[in-house]
C-alpha cells in the first residue's frame, strides 16, 4: 500500500500498521489537543505511522438526546488545528453528501460510516474530493461485498480508498470479527481493523451501547497476526465520561502499553513474510 499518498504522514517506511487514532467525537479543543499530542509522543517513539481520529458530529445515535456535537465548523476547525499543531493527518466520518466538500477543506481523510457504505451518493461525493475514502465495512455485509464500495471510489478517479472492518452483527447485541475477512478485504484495498466499534454492545435496552474494552488487547492482537494494515482505536483519558461510546474505548493511559505489544508482534510476523 501507498502511505505517501497521505500528507503529513510520518514513518511510513517502518513496516509497522498505521494507526488511527482519537476520541470518539471531538468534544472540545483542549481535550482533542491533549489527546493527539499524548498519542503523538507514543507513535513517534514506536515509529507507527499516525491519524488522528475525531468525528466532527455523531449522526448514528440511540436516542435523541444523545449528544452529537459542539458545533460542525466549531469542531471541523479544531481539527484542523491538531492537524497544524502536530503535522499529523486527520480523519473524521461523514453523513451527508454536502458533508464531503465542508469536511474535506479540514481534513486529510473522509470516513464513510458503516451504516452508509451501501450509499451510493455519499461515496462518490467522498471520492470526488480527491482526499483518502476509508469505507466502514457494513455490519451486515460480506467482507466479498466490500469490493464493490471501492469500486465506486475508483470508478470516480480515485485510488486513494482503504477499508475499516468494525464487526458484524451476531444476534441482536453484540459483534463479532471475522477474521477470515482480512485477507479477502485486503485483495481489494488497504483494510484496518476497528478494534474499538468491533467490541460494541448495540441496542441496549437503556438506549446507550455498550462495549468490551476488556477484549481490545486480544482483538487487536489478532488482527497484527493476520497482518492488517492500519489499526482503528478509539482513546480518550476519561472513557467513563466521554460524551460518546465511552463504553468501548481504551483508556488514554493503557494505549503506549498496548501499541508497543502490538509492534513487537508485528516485528515477529515481518520475520515470516
Amino acid at each position: 500500500m501507498n502511505l505517501h499518498q497521505l500528507p503529513k504522514l510520518k514513518h511510513t517506511d517502518s513496516n509497522n500498521f498505521f494507526l488511527l487514532a482519537g476520541p470518539c467525537a471531538i468534544e472540545g479543543e483542549d481535550m482533542a489537543l491533549r489527546i493527539a499530542e499524548t498519542i503523538v509522543n507514543i507513535t513517534n517513539k514506536l515509529e507507527i505511522p499516525y491519524v488522528f481520529k475525531g468525528s466532527f458530529k455523531k449522526a448514528n445515535r440511540s436516542r435523541i438526546d444523545s449528544f452529537t456535537g459542539i458545533g460542525d465548523e466549531k469542531a471541523l476547525k479544531i481539527l484542523k488545528k491538531v492537524s497544524g499543531t502536530f503535522d499529523i493527518p486527520t480523519i473524521t466520518d461523514i453523513h451527508e453528501i454536502s458533508d464531503a466538500i465542508f469536511a474535506a477543506q479540514y481534513v486529510d481523510v473522509l470516513q464513510i460510516p458503516a451504516f452508509l457504505v451501501r450509499q451510493t451518493d455519499l461515496v462518490v461525493a467522498a471520492a470526488k474530493t480527491g482526499k483518502v475514502v476509508n469505507l466502514k465495512k457494513g455490519q451486515f455485509m460480506s467482507p466479498e461485498a466490500m469490493k464493490h464500495a471501492v469500486q465506486k471510489v475508483k470508478d470516480v478517479g480515485n485510488d486513494k480508498v482503504w477499508i475499516t472492518d468494525r464487526g458484524t452483527m451476531f444476534g441482536y447485541q453484540d459483534m463479532i470479527v471475522d477474521f477470515r475477512g482480512i485477507p479477502t478485504m485486503r485483495n481489494y484495498a488497504p483494510t484496518v481493523l476497528d478494534v474499538t466499534h468491533s467490541l460494541q454492545q448495540p441496542n441496549q435496552s437503556a438506549g446507550v451501547t455498550g462495549g468490551r474494552p476488556d477484549m481490545i488487547e486480544t482483538i487487536a492482537r489478532a488482527g497484527v497476526v493476520n497482518h492488517v494494515d492500519g489499526l482503528f482505536i478509539e482513546t480518550h483519558f476519561d472513557p467513563a465520561h466521554a460524551k460518546s461510546d465511552g463504553a468501548n474505548m481504551l483508556h488514554l493511559n493503557n494505549l503506549e502499553r498496548l501499541l508497543t505489544h502490538l509492534v513487537a508482534i508485528r516485528k515477529t510476523i515481518n520475520k515470516f513474510n
